[in-house]
């Protein structure tokens, strides 16, 4: 390594206090260090929370040497825009006490589930994890699935402590699924059922347990590769567990009780919200943060830009994507308006962070159901409340419909040009097709037959009075004067 030799981390800093084992957490990567350890360790830095966590790996393969290597210690390093400045702010972690390997240490890993002290599971097992198979087994050491390996230890855990009201676990899902918490206890108490169980244990699961339903927000970009020694050397020591995300976080927690008590995180200025339903909150993720990046996108990679930041340095692009937030999306939500302005903020100030350099042909990756779930229903709130159609979401579907024209299929995707160079877009099959077989058609006659392909929006489009017309019309401007000269006629003033 260039440069003055560092230290290694744990040459470096104090032994942590020792605390009680209260979170088993399914899952080590980098989201779940830089999110719900980091804020657990703030918590545990204020006195509101006192306890550690054990990281379970709960995949046969893989290795934890760097964990023990670091005594399970790394850094967190918060990096972006906030109130239109540049930050960085690092943050050593001492909330994780041990890692375990579900496989190779079972019996270390099973005992947990006799450990007093436990109270939360918190899982990241991605969105393939959170799936019922009655194939599992609850003889095997461990189960194989998630869902699988949750059950036993729950079951384990009720008959150590002869079923005992006090001695439930609350289960935190993260996995980026709708109701991850429904969806897990579903598939918790199909494994009961089918393992047989008995109605004493699932009793027990309704009346000690609680299933969360959460929804994350934090952009996570995990181990600085290209930086990492570099960073090393402003932080005085080598951290190979090194983390680094954006500034901005949010974790909506919806429960049918009140867990606030065990998990004291808004009382330490941590953006955590309790509530008994988050759907509001996710309607505003989607439609506001997803919603900008699917009608801004195409406009943006069309007027020749990239990376997210890269256009928002182009004030016409900028300018799109924040009237489209404010002008035609914010109106039709139902959370207080002073809550979806700030919400709003935060994105622009996201999309401006000079440490992510987020790829626009990457977000286009399945454009087409990205529209309909994030910008549709913020088309239809529109004309429903002002009886007339969004300029900008309707501009939106014809500048994606210019992204996809006039390709063809290749290398599993569709290849398409900008300026007579090529790129290419993903999607589902049957959208890339279509595109390859009606792309070159006129204006009006691909708009007529995009929009009536229910398959692709869940309803006809052209019966949205005026915008199939309005559609043809902004794709057929497209095409004859550019994207650019388009936008400046119609948004540049």
């Amino acid at each position: 390594m260039g440069g003055v030799t560092v230290e290694k981390l744990t040459a470096k800093v104090q032994d942590a206090p020792m605390r009680p084992v209260k979170v088993l957490q399914f899952g080590e990567g980098n989201f779940l260090r830089a999110f719900v350890d980091y804020m657990l360790d703030i918590a545990n830095e204020q006195g509101w929370f006192n306890g550690s966590i054990v990281l379970v790996k709960p995949i046969p393969f893989g290795s934890l040497d760097v964990f023990h290597e670091q005594d399970c210690r790394y850094t967190v390093l918060l990096r972006g825009m906030e109130n239109g400045q540049r930050v960085e702010k690092s943050r050593l972690v001492t909330s994780v006490s041990d890692a375990v390997d579900a496989y190779a240490e079972y019996e270390k890993y099973a005992a947990f589930a006799k450990l007093d002290t436990l109270r939360l599971i918190v899982s990241n097992t991605t969105e393939a994890g959170i799936v019922l198979d009655t194939a599992d087994q609850l003889e095997l050491t461990p189960p194989n699935t998630y869902p699988g390996k949750l059950t036993k230890l729950l079951y384990e855990r009720a008959l150590a402590f002869d079923y005992a009201p006090d001695k439930g676990i609350i289960i935190l899902p993260v996995e980026l699924i709708d109701d991850n918490g429904i969806q897990l206890e579903r598939c918790v108490k199909a494994l009961s059922r089918h393992w047989k169980l008995g109605e004493r244990f699932e009793r027990w699961l309704d009346d000690a347990c609680v299933f969360t339903s959460t929804l994350v927000d934090r952009i996570v970009t995990g181990y600085p590769r290209d930086e990492a020694e570099a960073i090393w050397q402003k932080l005085g020591y080598e951290d190979r567990l090194l983390d680094t995300a954006e500034p901005f976080g949010l974790w909506v927690i919806e429960s049918r009780k009140d867990i606030s008590a065990d998990l004291p995180l808004p009382q330490c200025g941590l953006p955590v919200l309790f509530t008994d339903n988050q759907k509001p909150y996710k309607q505003r993720k989607v439609r506001i943060l997803n919603g900008a990046h699917t009608s801004f996108v195409p406009v943006a990679f069309l007027c020749g830009h990239d990376i997210v930041l890269e256009a928002m340095h182009d004030p016409l692009v900028k300018r799109f994507m924040q009237d489209t937030l404010y002008d035609e999306v914010i109106p039709t939500l139902t959370l207080p308006k002073e809550d979806l302005l700030q919400f709003a903020q935060a994105v622009t100030s996201r999309f401006e962070n000079p440490f992510i350099k987020h790829a626009l042909l990457s977000i286009c990756l399945n454009s087409v159901s990205k529209w309909r779930a994030r910008c549709l229903p913020s088309v239809l709130g529109f004309v429903e409340m002002k009886g007339e159609l969004p300029p900008r979401l309707t501009f939106s579907l014809a500048a994606l419909m210019a992204l996809y024209q006039g390709g063809e299929l290749k290398e599993g995707g569709l290849e398409c040009r900008r300026e007579g160079k090529p790129y290419l877009l993903h999607d589902d099959e049957a959208v890339l097709t279509f595109f390859a077989e009606n792309g070159s058609l006129p204006a009006a006659a691909l708009t007529k037959a995009f929009m009536t392909r229910t398959d692709f929006f869940g309803q006809d489009l052209t019966e949205i009075p005026g915008l199939q017309t309005a559609v043809s019309d902004a794709l057929e401007a497209i095409r004859q004067k550019g994207i650019r000269a388009v936008m400046e006629e119609r948004f540049g003033g």
